[in-house]
């Protein structure tokens, strides 16, 4: 969180290191069926969050204070201003919901103002708000599986782990879950249910990505960049989101496959 300071350089692969990420998913994207590299329409004041899909015809992007969805090749078919900080985000039966914190990140309890935004999927009308105030150090991601709610988010230096909130479909608190990863530079920024496992994006140089078991059992890490965004799309296929920023310009983004190499690269066993 403090997103809007910290944006990784590191390629995403070896097919990275000729062009950048950028430049790479726009020469890719088309007009093929199927999710594939697709740049997000438009320039932004603020860096990218997250992504999340609705398994079909469209990508969703956060942007800190901005909202879109687009098509599979990235052209914007809804755009709205959003609040700032809009984090990472998720798709549920045809809404999107996005953590959002109103307050400070990475401080100790009571600095945060933690909540998750309702959207409808198509219009992007908000529908509702609701507090989540046990993301203490800021809700920054989240994610669903089998009827629950999951939020993640800051965390101060000095914690040496990470903290997953469990909330059913009313988003009533149900548990806090401990994640022994070490400490991660601001906490985890994006969580999605990938291949039977809990995966999350975080900072760092180089940025982590972190993986758990159902029950948030931590099985290790590996060094790749999910801290802008993942998610798996029907097929199998993991996307990662992208954030290159121009001065005097500002943010432009991308979603791109993530690389077969790193996808089976074996995870650093927790010590």
């Amino acid at each position: 969180m403090l997103r809007r300071h910290f944006l990784s350089t590191a390629s995403a692969g070896a097919a990275m290191a000729v062009l950048s990420p950028y430049t790479l998913a726009l020469a890719q994207s088309s007009s093929g069926t199927g999710f594939h590299d697709a740049k997000c329409e438009g320039v932004y004041p603020r860096h990218l969050q997250g992504i999340c899909t609705n398994d079909r015809d469209a990508i969703y992007w956060s942007w800190t204070e901005a909202l879109v969805k687009t098509d599979l090749n990235g052209r914007i078919l809804k755009s709205i201003p959003a609040a700032d900080h809009h984090g990472d985000l998720c798709h549920v039966d045809g809404k999107i919901y996005v953590a959002v914190n109103l307050g400070k990140f990475n401080q100790p309890a009571g600095k945060a103002d933690s909540w998750v935004f309702v959207y409808d999927a198509e219009t992007l009308a908000e529908l509702s708000r609701h507090a989540v105030p046990d993301a203490v150090h800021g809700a920054g991601g989240m994610a669903f599986r089998e009827g629950k709610f999951y939020v993640v988010g800051g965390l101060p230096p000095g914690i040496n782990e990470n903290y997953v909130y469990e909330y059913d479909k009313e988003f009533k608190f149900v548990k806090r879950h401990v994640l022994a990863s070490g400490y991660t530079l601001m906490g985890v920024q994006t969580l999605a249910w990938i291949k039977g496992e809990w995966w999350f994006g975080c900072y760092g140089k180089p940025p982590e990505l972190l993986r758990a078991d159902a029950s948030f059992s931590f099985l290790g890490k590996t060094n790749a960049n999910a801290a802008l965004g993942i998610v798996e799309v029907p097929g199998g296929k993991i996307l990662l989101g992208g954030n290159a920023v121009t001065k005097g310009e500002g943010n432009r983004g991308w979603v791109t496959p993530l690389p077969a190499a790193v996808e089976s690269l074996k995870t650093v066993s927790p010590s």
